[in-house]
């Protein structure tokens, strides 16, 4: 399957992914974190913070550890929750927090093969950082991600 950004409007980033499993359980490997524990980030480094408070107004955090000690961790709140149907948060990353939250809306459509397709609209404090995430390697970073969770899907039994 492929994974792809797109950004079709100013501050704005689109991540679309259809993948072999339904709703439910996409949206279970999302927000428990012993599923995300098993995919998240990238296969070079240890993911070692998983916090999810799964309500309006809860906090996440997710993060990962380089093999030299360093932190890549973002976190935000809940806004809007939908189950199985869409999530709205907040995201900053935390190792910069002053150039603002990124406000994150994913949505869980069902395929008619029984898949689901995962759309990520993330709307950023401005152009520049968005475009500084992307040309740091955001993109690289975000398939490895999707491929993984793809990966763990499967070994769920999801075909």
């Amino acid at each position: 399957m492929v994974t792809l950004l797109t950004t079709p409007a100013d501050r704005e980033l689109v991540i679309t992914r259809t993948f072999d499993a339904p709703p439910r359980l996409l949206w279970e490997a999302w927000t428990r974190p012993e599923h995300v524990r098993a995919w998240y980030g990238v296969s070079g480094l240890t993911t070692t913070v998983v916090d999810i408070d799964l309500r309006v107004g809860g906090a996440w955090r997710w993060g990962q550890t380089a093999p030299d000690g360093q932190e890549i961790v973002f976190s935000g709140t809940y806004e809007e929750i939908v189950p199985v149907e869409r999530l709205d948060y907040t995201e900053v990353f935390e190792q910069m927090p002053d150039t603002g939250a990124v406000r994150v809306t994913l949505t869980f459509d069902a395929t008619p093969d029984g898949g689901t397709a995962l759309t990520s609209v993330s709307v950023w404090p401005s152009n520049e950082i968005r475009d500084q995430a992307l040309a740091a390697g955001m993109e690289t970073g975000v398939r490895e991600q999707y491929d993984r969770l793809a990966d763990h899907l499967g070994s769920l039994g999801a075909s």
